[in-house]
């Protein structure tokens, strides 16, 4: 039996310059880091005593005869990449729901990957774990994904990731110290809008405006590199400012990336204090994120009780394997 542990991003700057769509004829770029909330996958080679010969476990219970059978498009589409043609047992679990804007299906890729690989006994870098889960969903499963989610699963960390040209998925870590990193992540707040949506309608809407949002992609892009001039100095509530402008790039870039809803909570939130903000993902609802004050974080979750707030810390191990027993603890 194998388990990997593979954990969810937080993006903060660039998203949406990491699409194909953009990158072949643009630079893109993003600011992101992974957080210490994980989606694990454990797996092992199913014993041939079954009506069926291999068993998907998820939000769904599905057992089939035939890797064609399977109806999640990751599992069934990973399963033929790697060519496993043995009967064999999948099962999710997430500390955090899916569809919120946190990169959980690209982590369920990359996790998945990683647990097959170990299971037939290679142990793939996270640079080939990237691009594989890349291809996996962009080429086959069609699905409207970046290049974001799958590399920062894999990688792990705060980094800073560019698309496109010659150095397409150059992963560069942020080299900021401790200190710096916690007092960053001391002014982030987390909080679950109580909802949830598929990334991919989302993100096609957007895909088809490219062409009519270059100025906007362009000020996206560029403020990767401005957010890591803030980080580098000594005054981070720039950051937040920073956050309030992406957020209102964002909202430009398709009418489906936010709602009343989310308006109203985001109006809330600057007046509670927040410096600024925006929803993780795509858009549309999930999980929205807050940079506010230390100072005024008391008040501020008053106001925002009724919302739920998820504690979080940034983590920098990307997706690893936890448990390694691959024959099922037989002597061999």
């Amino acid at each position: 039996m194998i388990i990997s542990r593979t954990p969810f991003r937080m993006s903060f700057f660039g998203g949406g310059t990491d699409y194909p769509g953009w990158f072949k004829d643009h630079n893109g770029a993003v600011l992101a880091t992974t957080i210490n909330k994980y989606c694990y996958i454990t797996c092992r080679y199913l014993p041939p005593f079954f009506d069926h010969k291999s068993r998907i476990i998820y939000s769904k219970m599905e057992h089939v005869s035939k890797i064609n059978d399977i109806d999640h498009p990751a599992v069934r589409e990973v399963l033929r990449f790697l060519k496993i043609r043995q009967g064999i047992e999948v099962h999710h679990d997430g500390d955090l729901p899916a569809r919120t804007g946190l990169g959980s299906s690209s982590s369920f890729t990359v996790g998945l990957l990683n647990s097959l690989y170990a299971l037939k006994g290679v142990m793939p870098t996270k640079e080939r774990l990237a691009k594989e889960a890349i291809h996996v969903e962009q080429d086959m499963c069609k699905e409207n994904v970046g290049c974001q989610d799958q590399t920062l699963a894999a990688y792990g960390g705060l980094n800073y990731v560019e698309f496109g040209g010659t150095n397409h998925l150059r992963v560069r870590q942020v080299t900021i110290s401790k200190e710096k990193r916690k007092k960053l992540q001391s002014y982030l707040m987390l909080y679950f809008t109580g909802f949830s949506r598929t990334a991919s309608e989302i993100a096609v809407h957007q895909i088809k405006n490219i062409s009519k949002k270059v100025n906007e992609l362009e000020t996206m892009y560029g403020m990767t590199t401005e957010a890591m001039n803030i980080l580098n100095g000594n005054n981070l509530r720039p950051f937040g400012k920073m956050l309030d402008e992406s957020w209102k790039l964002k909202r430009s870039l398709s009418h489906k990336v936010s709602t009343p809803h989310i308006d109203d909570i985001y109006r809330a939130a600057k007046r509670a204090g927040a410096l600024g903000g925006k929803v993780l993902g795509a858009g549309g609802g999930g999980f929205i994120l807050f940079f506010v004050p230390p100072s005024k974080q008391e008040a501020f979750g008053e106001k925002f009780k009724k919302l739920l707030r998820v504690p979080f810390k940034f983590e920098n191990s990307g997706s690893q394997i936890i448990f390694y027993q691959p024959n099922g603890g037989a002597e061999e």
